[in-house]
């Protein structure tokens, strides 16, 4: 499939980048992750504990590490981390060449702390510090969820050159504050007379669970049924471009700041009447990520029709949040629940991993 007919390569020309929300260690030792990168325009790369556990699970590619530190004697816990550090830095050096070649505009790997801590700012802190320093990779990025206790340490971490993915943003309110945090970092660094230029950072605006937590309170016949989280990307992203092309940004931008970038995440479709490729479709706008389950990656790539949708359709957006009170939905209420929901669902596949490395002989978890 060449350039003009693979959709996924179009994109492109729209201004987004496309990541994998998915990685396993023989995606990665087999060429295909490399094999993404050419012809399908993969540029960047997200994971979380959901994603390692099931990797961990299903794939034998991990085995001879597993009894290597297990013979070792080490813990469980230092089990999953070699693992899961060593994917990201072959996964980084596979995208290394387009970080390169971009000037680090794209290029990204994630990877996320503990999900224990996302309620303990000082934790979140020294965790991603020790993870920046034991990836060694200047296109790595550390995961920090969208918490009252996680903005503080994302300001600090930014300030300290640290790139910084901010997941589990729910909604409008909560991603302001997120990008308020990147700009305070941006400035504190400035403020200590060191350079901003290399600082990256995406804000990962989680899509589906939205539509998938109204699914009961609004009705099927209801309008607003299964349009609201489109809505609320269309109203951030209307926000972020104005954000960051205002005089705040802009003096930070002379001295080589990069934007935020809006990063549409949770994109896989839920409700199977729905297009399995609903948000990536509705989604599309310029300096924007969308990283895609492998699933919809394969979708889009044979079905998509790229079209830039995001900045279009605003006055409708911002109507069909305004009319969710009159159905009895707080939004606000349901990002909070969401967001709370979102670290449980990290933590335990975590803690899930944790236990089958630590109890199954020779420390191997208990094939799938």
């Amino acid at each position: 499939m060449d350039q003009t007919s693979n959709p996924l390569l179009r994109l492109e020309a729209f201004g987004q980048s496309v990541w994998l929300d998915y990685i396993r260690r023989d995606l990665i030792v087999s060429g295909g992750l490399m094999r993404l990168i050419k012809e399908d325009g993969v540029r960047g790369v997200t994971s979380n504990p959901s994603i390692f556990e099931k990797a961990i699970a299903e794939s034998p590619a991990y085995e001879r590490d597993i009894r290597a530190m297990a013979m070792t004697g080490q813990s469980a816990m230092s089990v999953y981390e070699g693992l899961t550090q060593q994917d990201v830095r072959f996964a980084a050096d596979e995208l290394r060449p387009l970080y390169d070649r971009l000037n680090g505009s794209d290029g990204y790997v994630s990877l996320e702390v503990n999900p224990h801590l996302a309620y303990d700012t000082e934790g979140t802190l020294a965790e991603a510090r020790r993870l920046w320093a034991a990836l060694d990779r200047p296109n790595a990025m550390i995961k920090v969820p969208a918490t009252d206790q996680g903005l503080p340490a994302i300001r600090s971490l930014i300030a300290e050159g640290i790139n910084v993915n901010i997941t589990l943003i729910f909604g409008v309110k909560r991603w302001r504050q997120v990008a308020e945090a990147y700009l305070d970092g941006l400035e504190a660094r400035v403020g200590s007379g060191k350079s901003i230029r290399r600082v990256a950072s995406v804000a990962s605006f989680f899509v589906s669970r939205i539509d998938a937590a109204l699914e009961k309170k609004l009705g099927p016949q209801t309008e607003a049924r299964g349009r609201v989280a489109i809505a609320a990307c269309k109203v951030a992203y209307a926000e972020q471009t104005a954000l960051f092309s205002g005089h705040r940004f802009l003096t930070l931008a002379s001295r080589g700041a990069r934007p935020q970038r809006l990063l549409w995440a949770s994109t896989g479709t839920k409700d199977a009447q729905e297009s399995d490729v609903k948000y990536v479709e509705g989604l599309i706008g310029l300096d924007t990520v969308n990283t895609v389950p492998l699933a919809t990656l394969q979708a889009y790539r044979d079905h998509g029709n790229p079209q830039s949708r995001l900045s279009g359709g605003l006055p409708e957006a911002r109507l069909i949040l305004e009319s969710l009170p009159g159905h009895g939905v707080d939004l606000e209420q349901v990002a909070r629940a969401l967001e709370d929901e979102g670290v449980k669902k990290f933590r335990q596949p975590f803690d899930a991993l944790l236990a089958s490395l630590e109890k199954a002989p020779s420390g191997l978890p208990e094939r799938r």
